[in-house]
């Protein structure tokens, strides 16, 4: 992956960069949103436990695709009030290395359930598996 982040423009105004370039030879994969919901329905009330559950759900639908945290190439993030940008920013930081992918953070007026304040999607790319040469 390359990450730009031009001198040309200001810089992100926080760990994220303005774009990540996926090389030819990459499979994508397209996360739905997701909650801070637990597997038996548990809504947890602080944001940064919602964060954390998003997180580990994505987690998971990318270990399934033989994937992992490192290629993410880019976060949408919703919240529902500015108070929770901060507990959602401390999260996705501990999670994500240099370089970070690229971001997008909004401020939502809410989700189908009124309980839910954060929630997150993430693209993801890998490189496709090399395929076995059978001439021979």
């Amino acid at each position: 992956m390359k990450h730009h982040t031009p001198k040309t423009i200001r810089p992100p105004f926080a760990r994220y960069s303005h774009a990540v370039e996926i090389p030819a030879g990459h499979r994508l994969l397209v996360c739905s949103g997701q909650l801070g919901l637990t597997k038996d329905d548990h809504i947890p009330e602080d944001a940064g436990e919602q964060t954390e559950l998003c997180f580990a759900n994505a987690a998971e639908i990318l270990v399934s695709a033989g994937m992992d945290f490192s290629h993410v190439v880019r976060i949408n993030a919703y919240v529902t009030d500015r108070a929770w940008l901060k507990p959602y920013m401390a999260v996705r930081d501990q999670l994500f290395g240099d370089p970070p992918p690229a971001s997008t953070l909004m401020i939502v007026s809410g989700f189908a359930n009124e309980a839910f304040k954060v929630e997150i999607e993430v693209l993801a790319a890998a490189p496709d598996a090399e395929v076995p040469d059978t001439e021979a």
